[in-house]
């Protein structure tokens, strides 16, 4: 069985890994040239914490992650507003979290995708569509760049928030968008005094509409993520300009941050994609491209990671293809949708839309200091971790 899988990002490498690992012939497309170095820290946990363990690359994650003192709210000074000791998130998720950088998680799955699969870079899919056949032995083609076309028994469309393979199979991207009235942007930048200041702690600006987060990298440079409120979804044509122009009177290392943007950052909308259907024939969406729960959530890697390993247990104990999707999508369906119910209810305490706001969830992070109140707090910081990923296999 032959499957093609578009987008070489965590979910598609995960589909990659968890396939070819059970015999699939498997072919990985990217549409960037190579890797990409810019990219978030993000805490993984949850689901896709459980699914990396049983794909056995967990250790290796556990490997490149970060050790985070302290989560910390900083005013325009650089001086501690609000915080938690982010022991108690951990805590609160029976230590089964790790911070880890979004292109160190990508390259543990590359690296385990490799021997059991064929990665390509620089390849852009222009159409996928049903070939029908006879006796149920349909199938699906991928047609590139260029003109090239690779038949397919399964297309996992694993190509991200503006997915090729979502638009050319189950329409334009207007219609499964949920824009949640912001923007986004990650970069990595260096100097020595930022990276003293940040020391182990995660440090986000105490501040209304706008935010500038900052983690220390072991190798001395800075991951820097930006968050603004806004009602125009489109991108702007200079992003670097864009985040000077918002966030620079946010003060503290934040000017220095932004004078160093480098030409290359990710910019993007916060989206959450909702898609009714996630598979039609031999094409089905996976991450991103059809369950995105927006970084609002927290766990957009861990969603891709677990659904990925979820689909190909469904694939391996099912007598058909069709068969296979449509279990899949019926379990893991209730668990994406309540990622996202709790990310659009988070909107408020991610980033206050006014001072009010901003003073409660001050308070809040107070309260969590007080005996029997901690995990009530941290729990709706994290979320629920989601059920356990063998039992829904099994389900």
């Amino acid at each position: 069985m032959r499957a093609v899988v578009c987008g070489a990002g965590i979910a598609g490498l995960a589909a990659a890994v968890c396939l070819g690992r059970r015999g699939w012939d498997v072919l990985v497309l990217e549409r960037a040239a190579a890797p990409r170095e810019q990219g978030y820290m993000m805490d993984f946990f949850g689901p896709g914490y459980d699914a990396a363990e049983a794909m056995g690359v967990l250790p290796a994650v556990l490997e490149l992650g970060y050790r985070v003192d302290r989560l910390s709210y900083v005013d325009h000074l650089g001086r501690d507003r609000a915080g938690l000791p982010f022991a108690r998130f951990a805590r609160a998720l029976d230590g089964r979290l790790v911070s880890v950088m979004r292109p160190d998680l990508e390259r543990v799955l590359r690296d385990h995708a490799a021997p059991v699969c064929e990665l390509r870079y620089g390849r852009r899919v222009v159409e996928v569509r049903t070939v029908p056949g006879g006796a149920g032995h349909d199938a699906a083609e991928v047609v590139l760049e260029g003109g090239a076309v690779l038949r397919a028994d399964l297309v996992v469309g694993a190509d991200g928030l503006h997915s090729a393979v979502r638009r050319s199979v189950f329409g334009p991207e207007e219609r499964f968008r949920r824009h949640l009235g912001l923007h986004t942007a990650a970069f990595l930048f260096r100097d020595e005094q930022a990276r003293r200041e940040v020391g182990d702690r995660f440090c986000l600006t105490d501040s209304v509409d706008r935010a500038m987060g900052f983690y220390g990298l072991r190798d001395g440079r800075v991951a820097a993520f930006a968050v603004h409120r806004t009602d125009e979804p489109s991108l702007p044509a200079d992003p670097c300009l864009e985040l000077r122009e918002v966030h620079a009177s946010l003060g503290w290392i934040v000017p220095r941050a932004l004078a160093a943007c480098p030409m290359q950052v990710y910019y993007d909308e916060v989206l959450q994609i909702e898609v009714p259907r996630w598979s039609s024939g031999r094409v089905v969406l996976l991450g991103d491209s059809g369950q995105a729960v927006s970084l609002l959530g927290g766990q957009g890697a861990s969603i891709g990671v677990a659904g990925a390993w979820l689909l190909a247990e469904r694939l391996a104990g099912s007598a058909s293809v069709a068969e296979a999707l449509t279990g899949w999508e019926r379990t893991w369906r209730p668990v994406v949708e309540e990622k996202q119910r709790v990310a659009r209810s988070g909107a408020e305490w991610f980033l206050p839309g006014s001072p009010a706001r901003l003073r409660a969830r001050r308070l809040a992070l107070r309260l969590a200091a007080l005996p029997g109140v901690g995990g009530v707090v941290t729990r709706g910081v994290t979320g629920r971790a989601g059920g356990d990923i063998r039992a829904l296999a099994a389900g």
